[in-house]
């Protein structure tokens, strides 16, 4: 009997976890690529399941597409790693259970990794290789992203009428990362051809029976649930789950309890638990009504704490000319200077201080904690840079919700130095996520969205600034990785430090198109010695040959550097001045002086661009 046929009136099991009884096995490396190097261990895998009770396994193919297998070299083994996948699992399965052709998620918490283009290409190799070994049917599973799920689905059932089971993963009880509620996400997937929808990893089966009270029943299609064996524990460099596999007899019976057709396990789970879930569902039937269903929709209250007669950096540089500075906060500790220096370049004209996050990858006093003290002297809120490179994606979500609670919402996302060019090489850097991923959480918390998809019981009021950095050879790349920054949320730009007309006058041309208010960097030099390290060290900084001949030029003098570097940076602003409205100064070695001079000259500058050109 077909596998659509047998659900409308029976409970069935699938199988468990392949990388968690081959790691058993001893086995640690490429775990798809042992179709073609160990298949009599994967063929002993599907045994193993299929003496355990369960009605239908998976091919050993999770992960076995172009992007993941190239990390082993193997991306030219697509095909014959997953045909070999379905004839060593329909060969262990004779004829007795269902095979089911396995394609894993691709997308991970740096979203914007793979477009939704490069993943339909690999998702479609793979699904051709699969099908030609005609399996019973597909399982998509462990998608967090809604989008890649929808996406490869609809590839999937435009290219064959197999059954397909397509699972998405939850960080949070009965929620998606973007907020979705499950119910509402199980209506969209079944649109897209769907015949068994369900949840899969990520959760144990506490939470996914949680999840699942919140879910109808419906006619149109079957839940099916493949959840984790627990939570896991962190053991000597891996991850370990419960073992107590007799905990998935009362799990079985209670997701059939809320009207789960197709039990199977996850993360951890080995043939113990699967021999657990047959037992939970002996003598159950389907479901075929469900009284109870749970609401658990959460509350957002909003509330602002910029002051209504406060204008934003954005707010005053779509209207006219704008001046942002940036002063690094200490390496050391003691505040006193920085705050003077801060006072003084507020008093000639400057509008925000900018306060980096770990420039160059050396530690210095937090930004937050600098920021909070400009605030609470200066009665305006300094725009705070923020790290992809310092924070993992727990430490990126508390940092935002802490800025939000002390009254800090203007925040510029960048990707951050590697740590290896800082005073600590041998530190990590961490890169959860990407700048754009980063730009479109902040924008999520100001939806009042966490990560997981939690809400946060408010809404953050953030505006977010991005690095642009037009010094490379072909600006137009740049500017597509700009344009992409916008998509996620980017609301203005700060450039890296620009030295000369030229470049000034082609990023005012590549940018015509982009609405977003754009700062030019202006960093006045020091000395010849400060230029060559900026043009020869220094990542994302070039400087023209008449730059460094001029700072050569005035040599060691210390005054005629400075007139030099005035001059050179006064010829920039005037230049900006003739196409952009923001102006970012970045102060050298806290030689706030210097930015001073700059801002003052600054000020001078009139509107080029009326404020209804920035309206989106």
């Amino acid at each position: 009997m077909r596998l659509l046929e047998r659900l409308k009136g029976e409970i069935l099991v699938g199988d468990g976890a392949s990388g968690t009884l081959l790691y058993s096995f001893g086995i640690d490396t490429c775990y798809e690529e042992l179709n073609l190097t160990n298949p009599e261990r994967i063929a002993e895998l599907h045994k193993e399941y299929i003496g355990a009770g369960a009605d239908l396994i998976q091919t050993n193919t999770f992960g076995a597409n172009f992007h993941k297998l190239k990390r082993y070299g193997l991306e030219g083994e697509v095909e014959r790693i997953n045909r070999e996948g379905v004839r060593l699992a329909k060969e262990a399965a004779a004829g007795r259970v269902y095979v089911l052709g396995t394609i894993g998620g691709l997308r991970s918490v740096r979203k914007s990794e793979l477009s939704l283009t490069e993943i339909g290409t690999y998702f479609k190799e793979q699904l051709d290789a699969l099908l030609l070994e005609e399996p019973d049917g597909l399982i998509l599973e462990t998608y967090y992203d809604l989008e890649e799920l929808l996406y490869v689905l609809e590839i999937a059932r435009k290219q064959t009428n197999l059954p397909i089971v397509a699972n998405i993963s939850l960080h949070e009880v009965g929620l998606l990362q973007n907020g979705m509620q499950v119910k509402d996400a199980f209506d969209l997937i079944k649109g897209k051809g769907a015949d068994i929808i369900g949840l899969n990893c990520r959760m144990g089966p506490y939470h996914m029976i949680r999840s699942f009270e919140e879910v109808p029943l419906r006619e149109d299609a079957f839940y099916s649930a493949y959840p984790n064996a627990s939570l896991p524990d962190f053991t000597d460099g891996r991850y370990v789950y419960s073992t107590d596999a007799d905990y998935f007899v009362s799990a079985a019976k209670q997701l059939v309890e809320q009207g789960v057709r197709l039990i199977g396990g996850c993360c951890g789970t080995t043939p113990a638990h699967v021999r657990a879930i047959k037992k939970g569902i002996l003598g159950l039937v389907p479901l075929t009504e469900k009284k109870e269903v749970i609401s658990r929709k959460s509350h957002v209250y909003t509330y602002d704490f910029r002051q209504p007669d406060k204008e934003t950096i954005l707010g005053k540089v779509k209207k006219g000319p704008a001046i942002l500075v940036e002063l690094d906060p200490p390496k050391t500790l003691g505040v006193e200077e920085f705050m003077k220096g801060s006072r003084y370049l507020h008093e000639m004209g400057a509008d925000a201080i900018t306060l980096a996050d770990n420039s160059l990858a050396s530690p210095r006093i937090s930004n937050v904690a600098i920021a909070s003290l400009l605030k609470a002297e200066l009665k305006k809120n300094p725009l705070v840079h923020l790290t992809c490179r310092d924070h993992n994606l727990i430490g990126l979500q508390s940092h935002l919700m802490g800025m939000h609670t002390i009254g800090l919402n203007e925040v510029l996302i960048v990707t951050g130095d590697p740590s290896k060019i800082g005073d600590f090489p041998g530190a990590t850097s961490v890169y959860d996520l990407s700048s754009i991923d980063l730009i479109s959480l902040v924008k999520q918390f100001n939806a009042g969205i966490s990560y997981s998809g939690k809400s946060l019981g408010g809404q953050t009021n953030f505006e977010v600034a991005a690095a642009f950095n037009p010094n490379v050879k072909y600006v137009d790349k740049a500017v597509v990785r700009m344009e992409k920054k916008i998509q996620a949320g980017a609301d203005y730009f700060l450039t890296q430090p620009v030295f000369s007309v030229e470049k000034i006058r082609e990023v005012y041309e590549a940018t015509r198109h982009i609405k977003a208010p754009i700062f030019i960097g202006i960093m006045p030099l020091t000395s010849y010695r400060n230029a060559s390290f900026l043009h020869n060290e220094v990542p994302g900084i070039t400087l023209p040959e008449p730059v460094l001949r001029a700072m050569e030029k005035a040599g060691t003098d210390a005054e005629a550097s400075m007139r030099e570097s005035l001059a050179i940076s006064k010829e920039l602003l005037d230049a900006a001045a003739e196409y952009f409205n923001g102006h970012y100064i970045i102060t050298p070695f806290m030689r706030y002086e210097l930015s001073g001079e700059l801002v003052a000259y600054a000020s001078t500058k009139k509107s080029v661009i009326s404020g209804d050109v920035f309206e989106q």
